[in-house]
Formats: C-alpha cells, sequence, structure tokens
C-alpha cells in the first residue's frame, strides 16, 4: 500500500474507534468495548490501577504496547508531546505529572479522536492539555518548544517513520528526550501480511525491523539512542484473540503459520535525546 492509503486506512479505522468507543491495537481484545477488557489491556503493557483511575474513564480505549509515560522521568513544569495522542489516556497521566505549570500537547491526524479528547479534557477539567488535529509527519508544533516527546504504539502505524523522527527532533529543545513504546519486528513479514488491512489497524503490518527503527532515530540526530525495555507481544494465536482472527480471515492464513509470524513482532521501549547545544 502507498502512504496515502495507509494514511486514509488508519484514519478510518481509529475514526471508528473513537465513534463507538472500541479499542483497537491493543493485543489481545482488539475491538473489544467492554470496560473490563480495556483495564485487563492496559495491566499487560504497564499501566496500574492508579494510573487508570486517575484520568477520564473513556480516555483509556485499551491502545497501545507499553507504558511511555512510566519511564519519561516527567516533571513539575515540563512541556510534553504526545505523538498519536489518541483519546488522551497517556496526555493526562502526563499533565498529572508535570502539574499547572507544565504543558502536555496531543496531536491526532483523526477528528473524531481529537473531538473525544478534548471533550475528555473537558470533563476531567483539564486545563493544561490542548489537543491538535494534525500529522506526526508534519507536526503542528513551534521548533525547539518541547521537554519531552512520548508515543505509545503509534510511530508502526506511519508510511514514513524517518520524517516523524525528524520532526520529533524539530520541537524538542536542546536536551530533550523521547520516550517511545512501539511495536517492531525481529524478522521481516510476509507479504500477505503487509498488504492486509487489518494487520495494519492492529499495528503489525506497518512495523518495521529493530535495527531500522533505531537507525531511523539515530539518523533525525538523536543521541544516547537505547532501548530500554522489549517484550513479546501476548497475542493468543490458537484461542480467540481477535487480532489473531482479523488477520486468518483476512488473508486466509492457517493459526499454525500465523502462531510464527507473530513470534517475530516484540514491544520495545526506545529512549533517544537530543543533545544540548553548548555539548560536542
Amino acid at each position: 500500500m502507498k502512504g496515502e492509503e495507509i494514511k486514509k486506512l488508519v484514519k478510518e479505522g481509529y475514526g471508528n474507534v473513537a465513534s463507538k468507543n472500541h479499542s483497537c491495537c491493543g493485543p489481545g481484545s482488539v475491538h473489544s468495548h467492554q470496560k473490563g477488557c480495556r483495564e485487563k489491556i492496559s495491566r499487560k503493557i504497564g499501566y496500574t490501577d492508579t494510573d487508570m483511575s486517575a484520568v477520564p474513564e473513556e480516555s483509556n480505549l485499551g491502545l497501545g504496547c507499553g507504558n511511555p509515560i512510566a519511564l519519561a522521568s516527567l516533571k513539575e513544569g515540563d512541556t510534553v508531546l504526545d505523538l498519536g495522542s489518541g483519546a488522551g489516556f497517556d496526555c493526562f497521566l502526563a499533565a498529572n505529572k508535570v502539574g499547572s505549570t507544565g504543558k502536555v500537547i496531543g496531536v491526532d491526524m483523526t477528528p473524531e479522536m481529537v473531538e473525544k479528547a478534548r471533550g475528555n479534557a473537558k470533563k476531567g477539567n483539564y486545563q493544561n492539555v490542548e489537543f491538535r488535529l494534525g500529522e506526526i509527519e508534519k507536526l503542528p508544533v513551534e521548533d525547539n518548544s518541547v521537554d519531552v516527546i512520548i508515543s505509545n504504539c503509534v510511530v508502526n502505524l506511519s508510511p514514513d517513520k524517518k520524517k516523524v523522527f525528524e520532526e520529533s527532533f524539530r520541537v524538542l529543545k536542546p536536551g530533550g528526550s523521547l520516550m517511545v513504546s512501539d511495536i517492531v519486528l525481529l524478522k521481516d513479514l510476509p507479504d500477505v501480511i503487509k498488504n492486509s488491512p487489518p494487520a495494519y489497524i492492529n499495528c503489525i503490518a506497518g512495523a518495521v525491523k529493530k535495527n531500522e527503527y533505531l537507525g531511523a532515530i539515530r539518523e533525525a540526530g538523536f543521541s544516547d539512542v537505547a532501548i530500554v525495555d522489549e517484550v513479546s507481544l501476548p497475542f493468543e494465536v490458537q484461542g480467540n484473540d481477535p487480532v489473531a482472527k482479523a488477520i486468518i480471515e483476512d488473508v486466509h492464513i492457517p493459526a499454525e503459520r500465523l502462531e510464527g509470524i507473530v513470534n517475530s513482532v516484540v514491544s520495545i521501549k526506545v529512549y533517544g535525546k537530543k543533545v544540548s547545544s553548548y555539548q560536542v
């Protein structure tokens, strides 16, 4: 699929998620709208019950593949940018950490998600959070204006990951940091998976190999790039996992073969830093 086709597919898919309050990208419970399922997904990828109770309930759609907030070392007064902010879950957690002197900006290309996030911000009376409609390949954010960038299972959906990290570097202040949770591959996927809409929406088909992903971050200018955590995704290929079922039904791959493919998909948390201008 070409870049614009991918963007249209992702926008439509996540617009549907926002409109129907479904989860979409969480391992093990895709398209489940039940509160218990969303909470189960969130616990699996590193969120606590305290995290979930601290933000508006409808901001947690069970999306994501990790908890970037837990490792971002946010502090009072920071300006934080969330790439692909969805309904605002990570933004609200970040807002609680940076306090009234800080600011959180969420950017999402799906109008329905931005509308939902703004509604959640109003419900939660968040004065230090704003949501902007825009693409992460062309961020509606000023140069050198952000202290920390976070993102959760979103960059893999972009057809131009190199541009995403170049834009991230542009908007970060010197000395600022990047902390993203995302899905990468240990080996290439078959073309039949790469071209599957369900596999793309569910954050598999758009993923690239781990070294390629890290290379794109370094090429954008980031220093100290490192994986701080890596785990296999808990797809239950032989059970009732909706991700697996959607892919099996779409591309007619036997469950036995899909299990081997899924084993090459991992979730990583990656750190990078924009070196201060006075450093060599």
